[in-house]
């Protein structure tokens, strides 16, 4: 009797990383540099207009897969805003904090938030393959808080002692920046936490950088006993194209239920339309629209807000629009709330 091939054999893998490419690779080869990027784009000649005059504390960093996705010659492509260091990161209005959503207060261990009740957040790593400007851990401490230092002993004692905690959230910096082994290194511990129940990683690599959905990532996924949900984060349709779909396509046959959330952002996504496209794109691509938040007030991201009463009415408009499953929850993080607030 020949016997049955493992579930995973049968999981097509994204033609991006079945190219031979490595995604360690397509990482590295990522623009830092201002000026080639709109040079790339089309646009050196507006550089004394589209970027920052001073030094905004956080580098560039985007992938050419997602470049790629940018339309050439258009300064206000909804892609390149998300992405360009512009003169409104030099803006310092009241209200605007370096922990805007009370990071520091919820330590629990090393690297470990313990923000609301029954999950442990776990800051994975500091890395990003993509540098949003409106991150709001982009003053985050992450020499000094990473769960992942010293084999993740800190966040594991924290997670054994806390029988209340059934769910464990890989957040960062991007998790899946880390090597496949290094996460694994982290869930074969995990599987030795009797409450430990449910994994849930958060990250925009499938987006960004779709390559790091290669063979080696989907046999560890597949091979975890415990429910698996992954947090994806795009903000415009243009972001999602056809490798991003093999790419949630390969996520979800092992197992994964895959959400998204968006932050709206001004010039970017703050229109009916944007926010119904980017549903109608990602539920087509198989991701389940989840959270739209509202803009974390942290400095040098002020010129992306969107006031509350235009958020609100987007969404009510996004409602006579498509199914309810397709509208995300408005909402915005308050430290120290015991969940995400409704608007």
């Amino acid at each position: 009797m020949i016997p049955a091939s493992p579930r995973f054999s049968q999981i097509p893998i994204p033609v991006t990383a079945a190219s031979g490419r490595r995604w360690q690779q397509v990482w590295r080869d990522a623009v830092t540099d201002p000026k080639e990027l709109l040079a790339l784009l089309g646009l050196s000649h507006r550089a004394d207009e589209l970027l920052a005059t001073a030094d905004t504390g956080f580098a560039l960093r985007v992938p050419r897969g997602f470049i790629a996705r940018m339309r050439h010659g258009d300064a206000a492509d909804p892609l390149l805003l998300q992405v360009l260091p512009g003169p409104g990161e030099l803006l310092n209005p009241a209200g605007y904090a370096t922990d805007a959503v009370g990071d520091l207060d919820s330590r629990a261990a090393s690297g470990v938030l313990q923000k609301y009740a029954g999950r442990s957040l776990l800051i994975a790593t500091g890395s990003c393959a993509i540098n949003c400007r409106y991150c709001f851990r982009r003053h985050f401490p992450y020499a000094e808080e990473t769960a992942a230092a010293g084999r993740w002993r800190a966040a594991l004692e924290h997670l054994a002692g806390e029988s209340s905690i059934n769910e464990v959230i890989l957040s960062g910096g991007d998790p899946l920046s880390l090597s496949t082994p290094r996460l694994a290194e982290l869930t074969d511990a995990l599987q030795r936490i009797p409450h430990i129940r449910r994994l849930r990683v958060h990250s925009r690599l499938p987006i960004v950088l779709p390559e790091r959905v290669d063979r080696e990532l989907l046999d560890w996924l597949d091979a975890l006993p415990m429910q698996k949900v992954m947090v994806v984060h795009a903000n415009h349709a243009n972001e999602i194209d056809e490798a991003v779909i093999a790419a949630s396509e390969a996520l979800r046959g092992v197992g994964l239920t895959l959400l998204n959330q968006s932050v709206l952002l001004r010039r970017i996504n703050d229109t009916v339309q944007a926010l119904c496209d980017l549903s109608e794109r990602l539920i087509a691509a198989g991701i389940l629209p989840y959270y739209l938040h509202q803009l974390d007030r942290v400095q040098g991201t002020s010129h992306f807000e969107v006031e509350d009463a235009n958020a609100v009415e987007l969404v009510d408009s996004m409602r006579c629009q498509l199914p309810g499953y397709l509208v995300p929850k408005l909402v915005r993080e308050v430290a120290g709330d015991a969940s995400k607030r409704p608007l």
